[in-house]
């Protein structure tokens, strides 16, 4: 799922303008509906990263839509940012209690909108890496619930974006990740991820993983991966 698609349920022109064009010139990518019914009908075909919910919208209203998404299985864990002209406390107490993740309030800026959708995103990539499954292989273990790296019984200390960058790839071996994904990926709130940091990380990784360091590659004018024992 890319970090960067965004699903906009909104039934206001003016609004999905202001969203599509602002969240465009920072790289996200945008797919609208109009109404509940297509936007959840979207939600099934794009597997948007993130979605943001006008809670008023023609048919089925922005609640019942929230309560949808947040009864499936297979949509449970998108983000969903509500969008709302209503103030009342009832309003947004009822959408957060369906499971709705924030909330905005019309008018809203854009730049504080980029700013809730990056924390969501970057809270959900959080939750995602300390509930995943741990990694062995080769005698290294990589527990995401303890933030721990064993090879050959011996815990080798990490940092959090070292830990965060060396699970992400190796949770999926062979995949290319170019260092922009991996910045989405990793983004910490007390480490402000880089493009140019990624490298700092990825050489300091190395140094502390000794031999195992050869198991991330970089791919030269695009990023990093993890290969398997077999692919060294």
């Amino acid at each position: 799922m890319s970090q960067r698609k965004v699903l906009v349920i909104e039934d206001d022109e003016d609004i999905i303008e202001l969203i599509t064009y602002n969240l465009k010139r920072d790289g996200y990518i945008i797919t609208t509906a109009t109404s509940g019914e297509d936007g959840l009908r979207r939600l099934k075909m794009e597997s948007p990263s993130i979605i943001l919910l006008d809670l008023m919208l023609p048919g089925i209203d922005g609640l019942e839509v929230c309560r949808t998404i947040k009864g499936d299985s297979a949509t449970k864990n998108v983000p969903v940012i509500m969008l709302t002209a209503k103030g009342e406390d009832a309003d947004i107490v009822t959408g957060l209690e369906m499971g709705a993740d924030d909330y905005m309030v019309k008018p809203f800026s854009p730049r504080v909108l980029l700013a809730r959708i990056k924390t969501v995103l970057r809270r959900k990539t959080k939750d995602e890496l300390h509930s995943s499954a741990e990694i062995t292989f080769n005698n290294m273990c990589i527990h995401p619930g303890r933030h721990e790296v064993v090879i050959s019984d011996k815990r080798v200390d990490l940092t959090y974006t070292e830990f965060a960058l060396l699970y992400h790839l190796a949770a999926r071996p062979g995949w290319v990740f170019s260092r922009y994904q991996i910045v989405e990926a990793i983004r910490g709130d007390d480490y402000p991820v880089t493009d140019r940091s990624v490298d700092v990380t990825v050489v300091g990784l190395r140094k502390k993983l000794g031999s195992y360091g050869e198991y991330i590659k970089t791919v030269r004018g695009v990023g990093y991966k993890f290969v398997e024992s077999e692919d060294l």
